[in-house]
């Protein structure tokens, strides 16, 4: 037995395919099924039941595939280690992040991050709060920045910031008129959410509860920008989170953002890495990246598409004096 096969094997588990799993361990086919079998003689027991059209784990695969894994998480620690002795911040950092959050949070992020650690290879993965958990748990990932609260015992969490929410509502919505709102404001209103699975989706709920709104039956959005356009298009009112209504995303036409009085509704973000990982000292330092984003970003006072609703500026604005024009000379 050796970490190679044992490799193979766990390719073959996430894949269940011999030819996508060859494929990804950047080995023929043959060779790939040749050494699962020769695995299988030394152990004794059958690990893969091969079908015509998949292949399927047998209950001792499964259990030698979860064992594998700890191995070869293991083995990627212990080269860490070795690497990070060398050179601390060179390697690479598989880091994992939320849909909703990565596109408006990694463009204030990233280029800061590079100017910091040069040397480091940052492989970016972005899946579902639940997705990036068990690849955390199972060492496919070396950090996530995920929404808390999250349970678990075997994680480090560390706080990097609050987002607050706006409402987005059709620029001719009678909530539009407001300048501010509190919770109770929306008692009466049914939200835009997203499907199952986003944590945004959950996030917004709370509110719900809170406020008494309730959700807007018979639709359910696949991405946050479904959402903006759901809302652009007169179909409903929506939460937005704040880092997605700022640059460099493009202001959203037939869009009205109102803001919350006092504490808004808002949810708190954080960097998740396993306590036993021998990256945790530079993964705190990393961090700190996170904690030094630019001043004003996370403030939904300073909106650029917080346009005064035309009713409501109207009698603000000053008359307008006439200018005569310059006769020609």
């Amino acid at each position: 037995m050796n970490l190679r096969d044992l490799s193979y094997l766990v390719s073959l588990a996430e894949h269940k395919h011999f030819g996508r799993a060859a494929q990804a361990s950047f080995v023929s086919q043959p060779t790939l099924s040749t050494q699962i079998k020769k695995l299988e003689d030394e152990l004794g027991v059958a690990l893969v039941e091969r079908t015509p059209r998949k292949v399927l784990l047998t209950e001792a695969g499964r259990e030698i595939v979860a064992r594998a894994r700890e191995v070869l998480t293991e083995i990627d620690q212990i080269k860490a280690i070795a690497r990070r002795t060398v050179d601390p911040e060179s390697g690479t950092l598989r880091l994992g992040i939320f849909p909703t959050l990565g596109p408006y949070l990694l463009p204030h992020v990233v280029p800061q991050a590079r100017t910091r650690f040069p040397r480091l290879e940052l492989l970016l993965v972005e899946e579902k709060t639940e997705t990036l958990l068990k690849q955390l748990r199972e060492g496919r990932l070396d950090a996530a920045i995920l929404a808390l609260p999250i349970h678990d015992d075997q994680l480090h969490a560390e706080f990097l910031f609050e987002e607050p929410f706006l409402l987005a509502v059709p620029e001719h919505h009678e909530l539009a008129r407001r300048k501010t709102l509190k919770l109770d404001d929306l008692s009466d209103q049914s939200l835009l959410l997203l499907e199952d699975g986003h944590c945004l989706r959950d996030q917004a709920l709370e509110v719900c509860e809170l406020s008494g709104a309730s959700e807007k039956s018979g639709f359910r959005a696949t991405s946050l920008e479904t959402l903006r356009q759901m809302v652009a298009a007169n179909v409903g009112v929506t939460l937005l989170p704040t880092l997605a209504v700022k640059p460099p995303v493009a202001r959203s036409e037939n869009i009205h953002l109102v803001q919350f009085r006092g504490h808004a509704p808002s949810r708190r973000i954080a960097m998740f890495w396993r306590k036993s990982s021998a990256l945790a000292p530079f993964l705190k330092k990393f961090a700190t990246v996170f904690h030094e984003l630019p001043r004003g970003l996370l403030d939904p006072h300073t909106l650029p598409d917080a346009v005064p609703h035309p009713e409501t500026s109207a009698a603000s604005k000053p008359p307008r004096r006439r200018v005569s024009a310059m006769p020609p000379r």
